[in-house]
């Protein structure tokens, strides 16, 4: 059996990759610099802007990289052939468990996210729109199939974002960091319920 690859075995990208990661878990956004990432990857501060422009691409890099098994995990839900009311019931809980599940592992890295979401940054930005477009696609499947009353279409996606906003907005789940996760289960499938409820009835 081949022995598993080890960091130097990596293309020079992903190590870069790998070394900021684990860096940031450690110390946070603040503290990171080329030069200790380059360090901690085994090669120069020059060879890292070869791949990445400046420190902010690089920490882009990494939230985008541990953002997409969730816009994967949304996007296979939203092309289920499920009923539109389920999947964006699902939809909604992968988001709020996978951003709790890293602000629980790695809060470091969360908070990248809740401060890049906060200061509209380019990541934040990208992630919400993969997020919002599932969720429309949801909405309109739910519109065609007569799950949802039909109503105008960006009502209904600000209706689902601005009443989930504790649960799925990334600055909101960090303020909950200390809730019990099954204390906000409960309330986010009461606000869930809320959700469907008034698509349901066409009164957003």
């Amino acid at each position: 059996m081949p022995a598993e690859a080890n960091a130097s075995d990596l293309p020079a990208d992903a190590r870069i990759m790998e070394a900021a990661a684990t860096f940031l878990r450690r110390y946070g956004p603040r503290r990171a610099t080329v030069v200790a990432i380059a360090d901690a990857a085994g090669m120069s501060h020059a060879n890292v802007y070869r791949y990445f422009p400046s420190k902010a691409a690089l920490i882009e890099e990494v939230t985008a990289a541990w953002l997409k098994p969730i816009e994967a995990e949304v996007r296979v839900i939203a092309e289920s052939p499920d009923p539109a009311p389920d999947k964006l019931e699902r939809i909604l809980f992968a988001i709020q468990r996978g951003y709790r599940d890293k602000l629980e592992r790695d809060p470091q890295l969360f908070l990248i996210l809740a401060e890049a979401a906060q200061a509209d940054a380019p990541v934040a930005r990208k992630h919400r729109a993969r997020l919002q477009g599932a969720v429309q696609r949801t909405i309109e499947e739910g519109f065609a199939q007569g799950n949802f009353r039909q109503v105008d279409l960006q009502r209904a996606l600000a209706l689902v974002f601005d009443v989930a906003h504790r649960f799925v907005h990334p600055a909101a789940v960090m303020l909950d960091a200390k809730t019990a996760r099954s204390a906000l289960n409960t309330r986010a499938g009461r606000v869930t319920r809320l959700v469907l409820q008034e698509l349901r009835g066409g009164r957003s």
